[in-house]
């Protein structure tokens, strides 16, 4: 028996199979992973960054408010082990604020080479120590508004000076290290230095501004690095988002 053409066992469409779905990752996603992941709070970090670093301290080497004062501008786009190389022979040159404003800027710009921005910073502890001299009596202000006046003085070095040569709690020091972890704790979204200060200061206890800017370099430099960081030598792996993202 013929069959037609327009017969359906002819003209029966092909059909094709379905390539399988992919299976579903056994892990989440670090994205979804971040959603469910809840850090501590911060009383924690701070309580075991104190444990751990209980003698944290100011890396710059000085003996008084103004050697601090110089190296703390000295510091800028620099180490703290670059500028303790250098100060020991500029301190002995110019060991005060009126040795130093006496100074030629050639003087100052080869002991502080090195450093790199050489010439602006010479300018800067010129104009510093001068100033110094005129409105000051040769002291360094025990007043962040003061030395914020001064040149080659932000609210960052005058927090350094304010803290560490005076002992008073003006706020909290952010450098690359404190606004690094700042963000990998998820206590801020963006890198901006200003913005992290005021939250700190909300969740550290002013009695402690000054210490915990030291205990989160220390652990910036030993074990939460930039590039490379140590998270499963970490005392804070188990609390921290970064490591709760799997990142």
């Amino acid at each position: 028996m013929l069959l037609l053409r327009n017969s359906p066992k002819v003209q029966k469409k092909k059909t094709f199979a379905k390539k399988p779905s992919k299976a579903a990752p056994s892990k989440p996603s670090a994205k979804l992973s971040k959603a469910f992941f809840k850090p501590a709070k911060p009383e924690e970090f701070l309580k075991r960054l104190q444990q751990n670093y209980p003698n944290a301290y100011c890396a710059l080497h000085h003996k008084n408010a103004f050697e601090l004062l110089v190296a703390t501008i000295l510091s800028a786009q620099c180490t703290d082990e670059r500028v303790n190389m250098v100060t020991p022979a500029l301190f002995e040159k110019f060991p005060d604020a009126k040795a130093m404003s006496r100074a030629k800027a050639e003087e100052i710009e080869d002991l502080i080479r090195s450093t790199g921005f050489f010439k602006n910073k010479s300018q800067s502890l010129l104009k510093m120590s001068k100033a110094l001299i005129e409105n000051h009596q040769g002291q360094v202000p025990k007043s962040l508004e003061q030395l914020i006046e001064l040149a080659g003085v932000g609210r960052k070095t005058a927090n350094v000076v304010m803290g560490n040569a005076f002992g008073i709690p003006t706020g909290v020091v952010v450098d690359t290290h404190v606004g690094r972890l700042s963000q990998r704790f998820a206590w801020a979204k963006i890198p901006d230095p200003v913005k992290i200060e005021k939250i700190l200061c909300k969740i550290v206890p002013k009695d402690h501004w000054i210490q915990i800017s030291h205990e989160m370099i220390f652990h910036g430099r030993k074990i939460c690095k930039a590039r490379n960081p140590q998270c499963a030598d970490c005392f804070l792996k188990d609390i921290c988002p970064k490591v709760g993202v799997g990142s």
